[in-house]
């Protein structure tokens, strides 16, 4: 008798387990929509800039003409891998606006310094409202913004060449 009972909690664990496989891990969370924002107007935030801290109202600058807003941060390595594509679209002339997601402005200045600054404007969301209103759930996370506010597209992760065209043909 006392050798079940040994084997009790082992039992009761793997029991746990396939409930969670088959509860947590099999269910899908409608609330979920990783496109959203996508035909809806931008979030209406205002942001310091990163050299002056000069706010800019986020929906106001897409009245200026349609840009690509990226958020990245100075600790995330998919950023740096996606550094190259982002100097891409500025230099074909793409308004690229960057938000600098949950990061200390010296560390995305150096950043910056180090890898080059291809954001038109690069504005710092400290504490992460912004990230919030947007729906971002990581970085990097790139949207392109319409010239009356309207969000485009969303993009999830590090850019390549493929997406980025896609993106460029939206923004311009």
């Amino acid at each position: 008798m006392s050798r079940w009972l040994a084997f009790l909690p082992i039992v009761a664990l793997v029991a746990l387990g396939g409930l969670f496989y088959f509860y947590a891990l099999q269910r899908t969370d409608s609330k979920y929509q990783p496109q959203a924002l996508v035909g809806r107007m931008v979030p209406d935030v205002t942001l310091p800039t990163l050299a002056e801290g000069q706010p800019v109202r986020i929906r106001a600058a897409a009245a200026e003409g349609p840009m690509v807003v990226n958020f990245f941060a100075s600790w995330c390595a998919p950023c740096e891998i996606e550094h190259p594509v982002l100097m891409g679209l500025k230099g074909s002339g793409v308004r690229v606006v960057g938000i600098a997601y949950k990061d200390a402005p010296p560390n995305t200045q150096a950043f910056l310094a180090r890898l080059g600054n291809p954001f038109t404007t690069a504005l710092v969301d400290r504490d992460g409202r912004a990230g919030v209103e947007f729906g971002v759930t990581g970085v990097p996370e790139t949207y392109v913004i319409g010239r009356d506010g309207k969000v485009l597209a969303k993009h999830t992760g590090p850019l390549d060449e493929a997406e980025s065209a896609k993106l460029a043909k939206l923004a311009r």
